[in-house]
């Protein structure tokens, strides 16, 4: 039965994103603190499952995202097609947040108080998870491995109910930098962002970077999530001559600046941020060979790249897809991020043992010992501590050749950036 609810629950979002339009976005507010008749969270599983909470944007402009909710659905299938974790069935319940905050509090809410989830799971979006930060850290719920790299997921001091998967926002922008000093050191440096704590996030980790080189930056841009374009914030960016591009967008953007930068005539050298690297969602819908030469970072192996077509755990991978999720595009690299994640999230409720409660749950989640999910490049691993909740601390510079993206040596390794 717990089985089935999940293939139901994962159908409803399926109808959702096709049939739901998102709500114009207004000003988030933190659901206000619980009052005394207010119904409690779950601390235990019920007897035959363990209950997982998730908002996705099935809809909305970063519906491109959508797919991380659907591959680890998919993955919790496979978990209990095999027998589930300690007996337990993963019920996965990933509700339609349209990328909107407002919506996103309404529906962590109803996951919470009505459906007593468990802990809340992989759920996408900076300001998004930011809407419901101080919500879940008051109702001690973990709100685990979410899909954003802010800094302010590895804060265990103010929140310790939080952690997040990603590499931060703030290590990729240090490792642009550090690639920009040591190959193009006379850069003139252009940044197009987005205008929240993400965009800003990874642009302190650019500047910080390059240190008292910053002044290398002769020209920001902003855009918001709900333009349409960013035509011409692109245009602002070219006139400034710059000869280094550091794009930091999601994937409906980051396809348009591939697109818009390369036809313009502009050709600077493209760093471009690894939440729109993707490239079946953002260089393929752009056309490939407007970024050949394009750099991004990456801590797993590239679908796409040959290099891995006889490699085990690429193979068991393709063989997940295959059976699990066959309409999802096995070359996506953000359904190989997902994969990741779900066996990340497996392994915390593996070492949980018989004591699957919410705070086992958040104990193991901050006690990761050297673990590397399948599809990490090689040197790459995952450890946590309680005071320490940054997953990775280690990734490579990628090249993209037209077909996929290549690393251009070993990880590197970048001292833990503490939150603000």
């Amino acid at each position: 039965m717990t089985t089935l609810r999940i293939a139901v629950a994962f159908g409803c979002i399926s109808w959702l994103a096709s049939c739901t339009e998102p709500k114009p976005a207004e000003p988030a507010a933190e659901p206000a603190p619980a009052t005394e008749t207010a119904v409690s969270p779950a601390t235990a599983p019920t007897p035959d499952a363990i209950h997982i909470g998730q908002t996705m944007p099935f809809s909305g402009p970063a519906s491109a995202y959508s797919t991380i909710g659907r591959t680890q659905a998919a993955y919790f299938k496979k978990v209990n097609d095999e027998g589930g974790v300690q007996n337990l069935k993963l019920d996965l319940q990933s509700l339609d947040d349209a990328y909107s905050p407002p919506k996103t509090v309404e529906q962590v809410r109803k996951l919470v108080e009505q459906d007593h989830v468990l802990f809340v799971y992989g759920s996408v979006g900076t300001a998004t998870n930011s809407a419901v930060h101080k919500y879940l850290n008051s109702k001690k719920v973990p709100q685990l491995f979410v899909s954003t790299g802010a800094t302010k997921w590895g804060d265990p001091t103010n929140y310790p109910w939080t952690i997040g998967f990603n590499p931060t926002y703030q290590l990729e922008g240090q490792t642009y930098a550090k690639h920009i000093l040591a190959h193009h050191p006379k850069a003139k440096i252009a940044v197009l962002y987005q205008n929240d704590d993400y965009g800003k996030d990874l642009l302190k980790g650019l500047r910080d970077g390059l240190g008292d080189k910053a002044s290398m930056i002769i020209k920001e841009a902003t855009y918001e999530v709900s333009d349409a374009t960013i035509d011409s914030q692109l245009a602002t960016l070219q006139a400034s001559k710059a000869t280094v591009f550091v794009d930091i967008t999601t994937p409906k953007f980051a396809a348009q600046a591939v697109r818009r930068a390369y036809d313009s005539g502009w050709k600077p050298i493209h760093y471009l941020n690894q939440v729109g690297a993707s490239i079946a969602t953002v260089l393929k819908p752009a056309g490939v060979e407007k970024a050949i030469g394009a750099f991004t970072i990456g801590y797993y192996k590239d679908p796409t790249d040959e290099q891995y077509d006889n490699d085990a755990e690429m193979q068991r991978y393709k063989q997940f897809m295959k059976k699990y999720y066959p309409e999802g595009d096995v070359n996506d690299g953000i359904n190989a991020y997902a994969y990741m994640s779900a066996q990340t999230m497996v392994q915390v409720l593996k070492q949980c043992g018989t004591d699957i409660t919410s705070e086992n749950i958040m104990r193991q989640a901050t006690n990761i010992k050297n673990f590397a999910p399948e599809l990490v490049l090689p040197g790459v691993v995952i450890n946590t501590s309680p005071t320490d909740f940054f997953t990775f601390d280690q990734v490579q510079i990628s090249r993209f050749d037209g077909k996929s993206w290549k690393s251009q040596g070993e990880a590197i390794k970048v001292d833990p950036i503490k939150a603000e």
